[in-house]
């Protein structure tokens, strides 16, 4: 029997099973249906988190541990005194997202776009735990020692370092407005970015996704979240652009609307980040709002493509690239995708991992 225990965590704007949306839409299947308990009938036991919709990937992760530990949020009390926002969060104690979660629980954590850098930075915690609270908290996710209790990490086209589709606005070498795009896309583009959108309160404006998204920020989480000897590491990149004559790179046919913008921007920018990283035609590639290069693996650390028969940890073992754009493995909005046998497929390998090991 499997101790494997699956949790998925959503991306920038988006929502689990806590929320009352869900059963409306499922963050994971979308009109495709419920992903979770369609696994769930196919013998995994899976869990769909609910964690900030814009917030930082620090807050999310505390987040992520309430909710699995079953506890009260501890954003720890260096970090809410640094960023402006209260301590404490939400309480999970008395419906928390696992049944149970012990020494000889194994968690899988998958994360889409955010939701990568969210369980990588979970993971960190988990694993070393945080100095600077340790004094002031008594949560067991800030003192660490936990980094047995994960098995595998899976980064669903996840902007791993940052994505060009925050840069491109604060590089005064660019003009976004100039790039053409379809007529219609700016309307759809003006819905995605209200959704993406944080509604500020008296927090740091470094306490947000969209903060975190940045290369340079991403960056610089990348060098605190180092692979664990002992944790297996899945990317699945996407691309769904075409490279033009001019170099630049254009979203193919029947990419979401909400995408194809900033997707035709993204496709023709080339600058430097703040810190003046140079970010060159590698980058134009693109699944409508994650560089497909930022979504193979975190720049710098090691990588290789995926061998089934032979899966190494403390490394990246890197999917082909799906060719589909960032919505495909929710499921699509305005496009029903089968993605039931793609994670069938995933969750299959990763158990079959798991019982090579006992052996």
């Amino acid at each position: 029997m499997s101790n494997l225990k699956f949790i998925f965590v959503h991306g920038l704007s988006g929502w689990g099973s806590y929320d009352s949306r869900y059963r409306k839409m499922p963050y994971w299947g979308m009109r495709g249906g419920d992903l979770i308990a369609f696994l769930k009938k196919n013998g995994f036991d899976c869990y769909a988190a609910s964690v900030a919709p814009t917030g930082s990937a620090w807050d999310r992760a505390c987040e992520l541990y309430a909710q699995i530990a079953g506890t009260r949020t501890d954003y720890g009390a260096s970090h809410s005194q640094k960023y402006g926002h209260a301590r404490f969060g939400r309480d999970f104690s008395d419906h928390p997202l696992l049944p149970e979660w012990n020494e000889e629980t194994r968690l899988v954590l998958l994360g889409h776009s955010f939701g990568g850098a969210t369980v990588r930075l979970f993971a960190e915690l988990l694993a070393h735990g945080d100095v600077g609270e340790q004094a002031g908290s008594d949560s067991p996710l800030f003192k660490g020692g936990m980094a047995d209790r994960i098995h595998s990490i899976v980064a669903l086209a996840s902007p791993m370092n940052g994505t060009t589709a925050y840069d491109l606005f604060s590089d005064p070498s660019f003009h976004p407005e100039l790039t053409p795009v379809p007529w219609w896309s700016r309307g759809f583009s003006r819905l995605m970015s209200m959704g993406t959108k944080p509604k500020r309160d008296n927090r740091s404006v470094q306490d947000y996704a969209d903060y975190d998204m940045h290369i340079d920020h991403a960056l610089a989480l990348n060098r605190r979240m180092q692979p664990l000897a002992s944790v297996y590491y899945y990317s699945v990149p996407c691309s769904f652009t075409a490279k033009q004559p001019d170099g630049t790179h254009r979203p193919k046919r029947g990419m979401e609307p909400l995408f194809v913008m900033r997707s035709c921007q993204i496709g023709a920018y080339t600058g430097k980040t703040a810190s003046g990283m140079p970010i060159d035609e590698t980058w134009r590639e693109n699944d409508g709002l994650v560089n497909t290069v930022s979504a193979t693996a975190p720049l710098g650390q090691p990588h290789v493509p995926l061998d089934r028969l032979h899966v190494e940890p403390g490394i990246w073992n890197v999917f082909p690239t799906l060719n589909s754009d960032h919505m495909f493995l929710q499921g699509g909005l305005s496009r029903r995708h089968s993605i039931r046998p793609f994670y069938l497929d995933l969750l299959t390998l990763i158990t079959a991992q798991e019982h090579r090991i006992s052996d």
